[in-house]
């Protein structure tokens, strides 16, 4: 039988346990894609963007603490809310300074102008991830 406990849901629930796997992978490979790109930025090029390349460094945080948070299940899932509302908050914020004031980022962040870098995946996958936290909480009980 299929486990979405990932997102919350009770284990019985059954269905979209692969959009759950998938919504972790995601968040991890992007917690390893913004991390060792913020890594390697801040240690070779800090004094070029400093405050892009901390903002890069922030989005792996979250995107840790929500990947942790979310393959968690019900035990996660308060945190996981707060991590990826976080999450969308900064690309919203970061995505509309990054084009309205380009000069105060010489270079990219992961999500600089909506994560378009990132083919807009920093922009969908908050709004799909609380979509679908959201969606479970209202199926049954969110096991706080």
């Amino acid at each position: 039988m299929p486990d979405d406990r990932a997102l919350g849901a009770p284990a019985e629930a059954g269905s979209g346990s692969g959009a759950a796997r998938v919504l972790v992978a995601l968040y991890a490979v992007f917690a390893l894609a913004a991390g060792a790109r913020a890594a390697v930025q801040l240690a070779t090029r800090f004094d070029e963007a400093p405050l892009a390349y901390l903002l890069s460094a922030l989005a792996a945080v979250i995107y840790l603490v929500a990947t942790v948070a979310l393959a968690r299940g019900p035990r996660g899932r308060r945190v996981a809310l707060v991590a990826i509302s976080i999450e969308l908050v900064g690309v919203l914020v970061v995505g509309t300074l990054s084009l309205a004031d380009a000069a105060a980022f010489p270079d990219e962040t992961v999500w600089s102008g909506y994560g378009r870098g990132y083919l807009f995946i920093p922009l969908v996958l908050p709004v799909l991830g609380l979509w679908l936290l959201l969606r479970r909480r209202a199926a049954g009980p969110a096991g706080h």
